[in-house]
């Protein structure tokens, strides 16, 4: 009778956490962020951070949401990838980011959007990598998703540079094709950042340490990417069990520094921004304290900063 009972309250506790983390995964949140890095006495420019939006054609409230985004009229769209989770969400991503495509951009790919998901055994996401990479699943329409974006003026970074002004603010970027994949072409891109310009901002889906060290190095002021889902399981207190790269699970999202021990002004040194991004795997529909997210970063002067 007791090991019934146990068994019971053991059944119950796991459906209601499964609950839980369901309705976690469906809770979108925008995050607010102030990055410093400006010239002192510019204009604030609002960036909108968006990562990992694994969309299929039937997720209608993640969509809507989405497309609710565009009022916030943000000055600059960064979009660091893994937009795709079915080979006919192209034209659904698309909708869903609606008047967004009107405003300057600058985008990347990952793994999720050149490659068709594959059902997996989600307690693997966290163990340590193993190095394993499902590039032998069929390919998804990346090209057509590229051609949207690129008909929307967005600057493509797949290992190049870029440079936009916005609200009167010169930036240059720069960018890599997908780190987890291994894509990810650095002696392309290397070389120090533009000095000449007034902000400098790289872009990466996946924030992979020999990455975020060569931007650091080369000078760029900010380095934007996606990729951990915040770690998707988190515990409270304690956040993050696991981050799918190398970085440690205490910058698993947010705004940090990296290196991580390094301050504002040290040579060799960048601001991080990791979105926990908005989806998920399509067959494993959860998330446990760390609920989706998209960033209206705020870029800011260096001094006098929040």
């Amino acid at each position: 009778m007791l090991l019934t009972r146990i068994l019971a309250a053991g059944t119950l506790a796991g459906l209601a956490v499964t609950g839980y983390a369901a309705a976690e995964a469906r809770a979108y949140t925008l995050r607010r962020v102030d990055l410093p890095v400006l010239p002192e006495g510019s204009e604030p420019i609002r960036v909108l951070h968006l990562s990992d939006i694994h969309m299929t054609p039937g997720q209608r409230k993640k969509q809507l949401w989405l497309r609710s985004l565009a009022d916030l009229k943000p000055d600059l769209v960064i979009n660091t990838g893994d937009n795709l989770s079915h080979r006919e969400s192209v034209p659904v991503v698309l909708s869903s980011l609606g008047g967004l495509l009107d405003v300057p951009g600058a985008y990347v790919f990952g793994s999720n959007d050149y490659f068709e998901p594959t059902p997996r055994n989600p307690f693997k996401y966290l163990l340590p990598d193993d190095g394993k990479r499902f590039v032998d699943q069929p390919q998804l329409p990346w090209s057509d998703l590229r051609a949207g974006f690129d008909r929307a003026g967005w600057l493509n970074l797949t290992n190049r540079p870029g440079a936009l002004s916005v609200n009167g603010t010169s930036i240059s970027f720069v960018g890599v094709d997908d780190p987890h994949l291994g894509y990810d072409d650095l002696p392309a891109v290397a070389g120090p950042a533009p000095l000449a310009s007034d902000v400098r901002l790289a872009v990466a889906h996946a924030p992979y340490l020999r990455v975020l060290d060569q931007f650091a190095q080369d000078g760029w002021d900010a380095i934007i990417a996606g990729h951990t889902h915040g770690g998707q399981v988190c515990l409270p207190f304690h956040g993050a069990l696991a981050t799918n790269c190398d970085l440690e699970s205490a910058r698993a999202k947010g705004l940090h520094r990296h290196p991580a021990d390094s301050s504002p002004g040290d040579p060799g040194s960048a601001w991080l921004h990791v979105s926990a991004g908005l989806g998920t795997s399509p067959y494993v529909r959860l998330r446990v304290a760390c609920r989706p997210e998209a960033t209206l970063l705020r870029l800011v002067p260096r001094t006098g900063s929040s």
